[in-house]
C-alpha cells in the first residue's frame, strides 16, 4: 500500500505563489505516476497535473505555464509550484498516486487535502 502526506496549502493573494508537498511511504517502488487534483465547492474534481516516474508532465489548460509539477525521487516527494495564483485556483487540493500495470492492474492512492484559498 502506499500513504500520501500532502503539506502547503494556505491563504495567498491573488498573483501570490505557493508550493504543495506531497510525501509518499509504503510500497513506493510501484507508483508509476503521481499528480494533484483539485475540488472547489460545489463542483466536480479536476485534474491539475500529472508526473511519469520518467518525469513526463502534463498540466489541465486552466493551470499551463503558471503551476510547475516535480519529482524528488530521492525524499520519494512530489511538489506542484503555483505562481500567478488566481481567485479560480481556489480548491482543496489532492495528492494522487497510482501503482501496479498501467492499463492491467492500477491501483488509486489519495492524500487528505489541503486546502488552497486565493482571496484579496
Amino acid at each position: 500500500q502506499v500513504q500520501l502526506v500532502e503539506s502547503g496549502g494556505g491563504l495567498v493573494q491573488p498573483g501570490g505563489s505557493l508550493r504543495l508537498s506531497c510525501s509518499a511511504s509504503g510500497s513506493i517502488f510501484s507508483i508509476t505516476a503521481m499528480g494533484w487534483y483539485r475540488q472547489a465547492p460545489g463542483k466536480q474534481r479536476e485534474l491539475v497535473a500529472t508526473i511519469t516516474n520518467g518525469g513526463s508532465s502534463n498540466y489541465a489548460d486552466s493551470v499551463k505555464v503558471r503551476f510547475t509539477i516535480s519529482r524528488d525521487n530521492a525524499k520519494n516527494t512530489v511538489y506542484l509550484q503555483m505562481n500567478s495564483l488566481k481567485p479560480e485556483d481556489t480548491a482543496v487540493y489532492y495528492c494522487n498516486a497510482k501503482s501496479g500495470v498501467p492499463l492491467l492492474r492500477v491501483l488509486v492512492h489519495w492524500g487528505q487535502g489541503t486546502q488552497v484559498t486565493v482571496s484579496s
